[in-house]
């Protein structure tokens, strides 16, 4: 496979851009190896630089649920562009958009939208301290909520993947009020609302963790974290920027029957385009300025364009979507499983309704020290063996499966090929 033009292209990058990246996962540090730069993209493949296609799973990291250039959405963006880019005003798609995020999220009655999951999580924390009075903040290891401050220690995702433990740059100020418990452990939650209860101002997770791989709750856990949260008083608030219209339309609310106080989307809510929301009862919204005393701003929220692309791509989420989600997940989760069983690998592949991941150790991970605790080299080898065969994973052993709607029977088995190759491949050591 020749990648020339992608080694020059990172070699120019390199000179003019921070580790040659605009966001650091995609340095493929976790695996090794020079990036692929992507010329264009189409249905479930796209195309590197050099003219190397690939079957797509990371799908620009959850957003493209329809794979790349979905007809609908480029012309709703397309249509949206022709009216202008960004008006800096109110405009009728704003609240089409918000329309349509209420009717989808059972527990949302009001959303203010924003250009990143960053800014909506960072957005969610001083909603939740301004509205309560409080300060703590309850964070899951490993979970992944953005790069704001007080979010960032002990987070999942690129964070994880660098081994970076917080950051330089962060204040000891900036995090000591963000207590970390490790996922699933209600022995630890409960302890921090017995000490710090009173002070406690939201309880922090991603409903499923995908940001340390993937990471289900244990069965009743949200449930749980939903009582403790009301036994003290703190907002509880899901982050659901990974799951929020993908493992179903109401996201993982829905689909284990929790609500949090607080939602936090992005990816599949903007078609592809930067674009984030923050959603919850009126109640709660109605502490954002210009109604409350609690600031949040942005030039270019509620950009017309992202707008369009994400009521585009939301009304093509119907019922038999989700099926067929739900079943490329579970052909692509069994295919590697039976694969890397056949080639003696040990690895353990989970999947969770329509996201996957596979971790290179013995049982499936419970908690982050299990995923940081994998062979991750092993991770890097079957990574390199599946895009020598034309499949495109995520570029670290933290990260997970985001199987699109466009992966059709033929598509599948090629992935299920691939698989059993790459698999007897990490079994030579190579």
């Amino acid at each position: 496979m020749n990648t020339d033009r992608s080694a020059r292209l990172f070699e120019r990058a390199r000179a003019v851009i921070p580790g040659g990246v605009n966001s650091p996962v995609r340095a493929f540090s976790g695996v090794g190896g020079t990036p692929r730069f992507i010329a264009h993209g189409e249905g479930a493949t796209m195309v590197d630089e050099d003219g190397n296609r690939y079957i797509d799973l990371v799908g620009s990291w959850g957003p493209l649920i329809f794979g790349h250039g979905r007809h609908e959405v480029l012309e709703a963006a397309s249509e949206a562009l022709r009216h202008g880019s960004s008006f800096g005003a109110p405009a009728a798609g704003e609240v089409a958009l918000a329309e349509a995020i209420v009717d989808a999220v059972d527990s949302v009655e009001k959303v203010r939208l924003t250009n990143s999951g960053t800014e909506a999580g960072m957005t969610a924390v001083r909603l939740a301290r301004g509205a309560t009075g409080r300060s703590k903040l309850l964070k899951f290891v490993g979970h992944y909520h953005g790069h704001a401050d007080a979010l960032l220690v002990s987070a999942g995702s690129g964070v994880a993947t660098l081994g970076i433990p917080g950051s330089p740059g962060v204040t000891e100020g900036a995090v000591s009020d963000t207590i970390l418990v490790p996922w699933n452990d209600r022995d630890a939650v409960a302890a921090v609302v017995a000490e710090h209860g009173d002070d406690l101002a939201a309880i922090l997770a991603e409903p499923v963790a995908a940001n340390m791989n993937l990471v289900p709750p244990d069965p009743g856990f949200l449930g749980f974290l939903r009582e403790q949260a009301d036994a003290c008083g703190a907002v509880l608030v899901f982050d659901e920027v990974i799951t929020g219209f993908r493992l179903a339309r109401g996201g993982a609310q829905q689909l284990h029957g929790v609500a949090a106080d607080l939602t936090v989307m992005g990816k599949v809510v903007g078609g592809g385009f930067p674009l984030a929301a923050l959603g919850g009862p009126a109640e709660l919204m109605d502490h954002l300025a210009p109604d409350g005393p609690v600031y949040q701003s942005g030039t270019l929220s509620g950009n017309p364009v992202a707008v369009a692309a994400g009521r585009a791509q939301l009304e093509l989420l119907t019922p038999a979507v989700y099926e067929h989600l739900e079943h490329a997940a579970r052909t692509v989760a069994d295919g590697f499983q039976t694969a890397l069983d056949a080639a003696g690998v040990p690895a353990t592949v989970t999947r969770h309704a329509t996201l996957a991941g596979v971790v290179f150790a013995d049982s499936a991970p419970r908690r982050f020290e299990d995923v940081a605790a994998a062979d991750h080299a092993a991770y890097g080898r079957f990574f390199h063996a599946m895009l020598e065969r034309g499949v495109y994973l995520a570029p670290s052993g933290y990260e997970v499966l985001f199987p699109s709607a466009a992966l059709d029977a033929e598509t599948l088995e090629q992935i299920v090929d691939a698989a059993h190759g790459a698999a007897e491949q990490v079994a030579r050591g190579r």
